[in-house]
C-alpha cells in the first residue's frame, strides 16, 4: 500500500476586515470590510489544498480606523493560536493602509517562532481582477511552510514577502504599494510556492522583551510632520494634550528649524521622550550630525520610518523613559 498522505497543516485566519473584504458600491467606489471571513474562503476553494482552516473575525473595518483595542485583540488572539501545538501558523486578513503599523506591533508583541502572516489588497473583492484572491492564497502557503518559521510577522502581497520591520506602503492605488527599502524583499511566492532570501536582522517575536500592559493603554506619543518654516505650535499643543513622546518626521537627516527644535528642547526637559525620524522615506537617522542629541536628550529613530517608530516609542515608554535607555530599543528592534 502507498504511504499515507502527510495531513495538511491547522491555520489559524484572522479577519479584520479592509479592502480585500470590501465590496463595490457604485462608480469608483467601495465599502471596506463589507464580506465576511467565510465568504473570502469561500471564492478561493484552491486554499483546501494548502491547509485545514479555522476562520475567526476579530474585527471588520478599514485599516485606517485601526486602533489599540484592536491590536490588543489581534495580538492575544494570534498568541492563543499560535500557543496551540495543533497550529502551525496565522494569517491576518487586514487593509493595507495602515498593515506595516500592525505588523510591526505584532512583531515586538507576540512570542512565537511560529509564522505570522499578514495579507490584503488594493482592490475590493468585487472589482475585476481583484487581487485579494491570489494574495490570500500565497498567504496562507507561506504561513504552511516551515521555510517562514522564526522569520517573524511577514507581510504577502503582489507575489512578494515582505519583513514587517522594513515593509511600507508607497503608493496609494497601485498593486505593488509595498517595497522593503534598503534592506530589500524577505523573498518572493509564486502560485503557493515560496522562495526565501533574507532574514530578520533586529530582534523580533520570541525574542522581543516587551509586555503590554495588562490594564493600562500604551502610553501617549503624537507624531508631527516637520516642513520649511515650521514654528513650534503643533509640538507645544501635542505636550499640552499629554504626549509622553513625540516622533517628529524631520526633514533630511531628521532634521528641524530652530523654533521647532526649540519646542522639542523644551519639551525634552519636561521628561518627554523626543524621537526623530525621517520623511524621506529612506535612509538612517544619525545621531549628533546637525543637531545634538547627546546633549539635547533625543533619540533617533535609525531606520524606523515615523509610523513605526511611534510603535517602537509607545511600547519602550512602557519600560523606561531614559532617553539612552530609549536609544537602545531602537538599535535593538
Amino acid at each position: 500500500m502507498p504511504p499515507a498522505a502527510m495531513p495538511l497543516p491547522r491555520i489559524r485566519l484572522l479577519a479584520t476586515g479592509g479592502t480585500i473584504a470590501g465590496a463595490q458600491t457604485t462608480g469608483r467606489g467601495y465599502r471596506a470590510a463589507a464580506l465576511s471571513i467565510q465568504a473570502l474562503v469561500a471564492a478561493v476553494p484552491q486554499l483546501a489544498t494548502l491547509a485545514r482552516l479555522e476562520v475567526e473575525q476579530v474585527a471588520k473595518l478599514g485599516s485606517q480606523d485601526m486602533n489599540e483595542t484592536v491590536w490588543r485583540k489581534l495580538a492575544a488572539r494570534a498568541q492563543a493560536a499560535l500557543d496551540d501545538p495543533a497550529i502551525a501558523g496565522v494569517v491576518i486578513t487586514h487593509g493595507t493602509d495602515t498593515m506595516e503599523e500592525t505588523g510591526y506591533f505584532l512583531n515586538l508583541i507576540v512570542r512565537s517562532t511560529k509564522p505570522i502572516v499578514l495579507v490584503g489588497a488594493m482592490r475590493p473583492a468585487t472589482a475585476m481582477s481583484a487581487d485579494g484572491p491570489m494574495n490570500l492564497f500565497n498567504a496562507i502557503a507561506v504561513a504552511a511552510t516551515p521555510a517562514a518559521y522564526g522569520r517573524g510577522v511577514l507581510i504577502v502581497a503582489n507575489d512578494e514577502i515582505h519583513c514587517a520591520r522594513e515593509v511600507a506602503k508607497t503608493n496609494t492605488t497601485q498593486l505593488g504599494t509595498f517595497h522593503s527599502g534598503q534592506r530589500g524583499l524577505a523573498g518572493l511566492v509564486n502560485s503557493g510556492r515560496a522562495h526565501f532570501y533574507a532574514s530578520p536582522v533586529r530582534r523580533h517575536t520570541a525574542g522581543s522583551e516587551f509586555i503590554l500592559p495588562a490594564r493600562a493603554a500604551l502610553p501617549r506619543v503624537d507624531l508631527i510632520f516637520a516642513h520649511a518654516g515650521m514654528d513650534r505650535a503643533l509640538i507645544d499643543a501635542a505636550v499640552a494634550a499629554g504626549a509622553r513622546g513625540l516622533v517628529i518626521a524631520g526633514v533630511g537627516d531628521g532634521n528641524l528649524g530652530a523654533p521647532a527644535l526649540a519646542a522639542c528642547a523644551a519639551a525634552a526637559k519636561k521628561g518627554v521622550a523626543i524621537v526623530r525620524s525621517s520623511r524621506t522615506g529612506g535612509g538612517v537617522v544619525e545621531r549628533n550630525i546637525e543637531i545634538d542629541d547627546d546633549r539635547l536628550g533625543f533619540v533617533v529613530a535609525d531606520e524606523l520610518n515615523p509610523q513605526k517608530a511611534r510603535i517602537l516609542l509607545m511600547l519602550g515608554l512602557t519600560q523606561t523613559s531614559d532617553p539612552k535607555a530609549l536609544q537602545e530599543f531602537f538599535f535593538d528592534y
